[in-house]
């Protein structure tokens, strides 16, 4: 990659029975050390990250943990991670084991994917996951939310229980 690329859609999304309309918005940097003082500024609203490291470069995979770092001293608290293990549809030439990638995942505290862009292996997976898990660590805070403590209103809640139908709403 020869520079930072931005990204963004609106896609339906469907999570605990309801449908949500979610804008994504990617910022892919390719680590580039060049990059890393203007990443910082995009860690802070970000509610979620995909740390991307290519299986046939260890040196990819070192960075890691630098990365991991960066994104704890920067986003949101509660911003959630995964990290994806690259090219898996180059076998012969991966020199970073799975399990490795998966142990540094379970160090780190994050969800672990393996992927090919090229072969189109978990792509969606993996965006779907990241989506999921957001979601799912915004209805924890809402229903953990105390209003009385933090002076917010209390915001809509996310439930199990079917949205009626909207006709705006192509679900």
């Amino acid at each position: 990659m020869l520079g930072s690329s931005y990204t963004s859609y609106l896609q339906e999304h469907h999570w605990a029975g309801a449908c949500f309309l979610v804008c994504k918005f990617f910022h892919d940097t390719a680590g580039q050390e060049r990059y890393r003082t203007i990443t910082t500024a995009y860690y802070r609203g970000a509610m979620g990250f995909i740390l991307m490291y290519d299986i046939t470069n260890e040196e990819s995979f070192n960075a890691v943990q630098d990365w991991s770092t960066q994104i704890k001293t920067y986003s949101w608290d509660n911003a959630q991670v995964l990290l994806v293990g690259n090219k898996c549809d180059m076998e012969d030439e991966r020199v970073v084991s799975s399990e490795r990638g998966r142990q540094l995942a379970d160090h780190l505290g994050f969800e672990f994917f393996e992927a090919s862009a090229k072969d189109n292996i978990n792509v969606k997976q993996t965006f779907e996951r990241l989506v999921d898990v957001i979601c799912e660590k915004m209805s924890e805070s809402l229903d953990t939310a105390d209003p009385a403590v933090t002076g917010a209103k209390q915001g809509p809640q996310l439930t199990d229980q079917q949205a009626p139908p909207h006709q705006d709403c192509a679900c």
